[in-house]
């Protein structure tokens, strides 16, 4: 019934109803003054009519915004009075038009069908009312005054109508320019919700790799300092340069997050060298085998792919291996994709009678070949191994 409006609202509207009641007022006292003659006692209730229509409209036009119903209510209750006093229309009648904007505006959908039925039962009420109502003075409504009637109908339902358009013409600029906003904002939070979980991504596969690779050198080590005094100045030299490695990723990745802008450099085919020093640095022997060579320099999203899905594929291997084991690693540059496969033993674990643990690194890596069209499986095999296979597409023919 009622709408929420900012104080400064109330205060213009007010005010314009109070300034529209000091004009209004005067000149419906004048008409009566016209119509009964100045002084006696018959003036007396044509003039409280006056003021009562004036106030009503008034009371209209400072509701027409906080509340269009009521707002219509007492337009309709101002313009029966005229009617039912025989009085002419007169300056308080302009109320209407803002009302009629307002239902159409501001108004609910009740409210606003409201206004148009109001606006075409106006004009008819306009049209019998000036044609065969008290006003009238060419003999009421007949076949040659019928001509008239139908002129002075259009013309009414013409004006109340198009208040009621320009209103809603406004109520569909306000929802449209509405819509654009909250489609802006959806589109701002869904691409900083991709932002959020590809830096997530790029974390995981920074930290979990760098990690598992210091877990190895320094158990390793540990092992291996009684019988070998070098090698764990060997193994301390490894962790220091992989947490090195793995501390400026993370800065970088940090930086984008504070500031959305540039993705910074990512890793290429050219970095994979160093990934498969690290893994056997850790004391995992393994065998690439790359068959055919890249044709070219592949896309820069298809290298970020196949970089981070061998990445998590080997961290894997280094976690969850067979110990000792033989991490055997394939790559395919075939014309229009590339083949991935690494194969590893699989540790065994104690029977829990509960699966165990999982992570992110396969869904990661499956959203990795997803995100640039691809597709990847990753499970045991009859053997017994554990294998990654992925195709990622590189252009060309289908």
């Amino acid at each position: 019934m009622f709408r929420r409006l900012k104080p400064y609202q109330l205060v213009v509207d007010i005010g314009l109803a109070v300034l529209f009641l000091l004009i209004a007022w005067p000149v419906e006292t004048v008409l009566v003054a016209g119509s009964s003659g100045l002084g006696g006692p018959a003036f007396v209730l044509p003039a409280l009519a006056a003021f009562v229509i004036a106030a009503l409209f008034s009371g209209a036009l400072a509701l027409r915004r906080v509340s269009p119903a009521l707002a219509l209510a007492l337009s309709w209750a101002g313009a029966l009075l005229q009617v039912g006093l025989g009085r002419p229309p007169s300056f308080s009648d302009v109320a209407i038009f803002g009302v009629l904007y307002a239902t159409a505006a501001y108004g609910s959908r009740w409210v606003s069908r409201a206004g148009l039925a109001s606006a075409l039962l106006g004009a008819v009420v306009i049209a019998v009312y000036l044609t065969t109502g008290p006003l009238n003075v060419g003999g009421g409504l007949s076949w040659e005054t019928l001509p008239s009637a139908l002129s002075l109908l259009v013309a009414a339902a013409f004006a109340l109508g198009l208040s009621w358009t320009v209103g809603a013409l406004v109520r569909t600029a306000v929802r449209a320019r509405e819509n654009r906003r909250a489609q802006e904002a959806a589109e701002a939070e869904a691409y900083a919700e991709q932002e959020r979980v590809r830096i997530a991504r790029d974390m995981h596969d920074v930290v979990a790799h760098s990690l598992t690779v210091v877990i190895a050198q320094a158990n390793g080590a540990r092992y291996a300092a009684a019988s070998d005094p070098t090698a764990a100045a060997t193994a301390l030299e490894t962790i220091s340069s992989t947490a090195g490695a793995a501390l400026a990723d993370v800065r970088l990745l940090l930086t984008q997050l504070r500031h959305s802008q540039s993705d910074g450099p990512q890793p290429t085919l050219a970095d994979l060298e160093e990934l498969y020093a690290q893994v056997r640095a850790a004391g995992v022997p393994l065998r690439v085998d790359v068959d055919p060579a890249p044709p070219g320099t592949p896309p820069a999203a298809a290298q970020l792919a196949v970089y981070r899905i061998l990445q998590e594929a080997l961290t894997n291997a280094l976690r969850h291996g067979a110990p000792g084991g033989a991490v055997d690693l394939r790559l395919s540059w075939l014309p229009d994709r590339v083949e991935v496969a690494v194969r590893n033993g699989l540790a065994e674990r104690p029977q829990t009678g509960s699966d165990p643990v999982r992570g992110h690194g396969i869904i990661g890596m499956r959203e990795r070949a997803q995100l640039v069209g691809g597709r990847l499986e990753a499970g045991a095999d009859p053997a017994g191994s554990f294998v990654v296979s992925a195709v990622i597409p590189i252009g060309g023919a289908a």
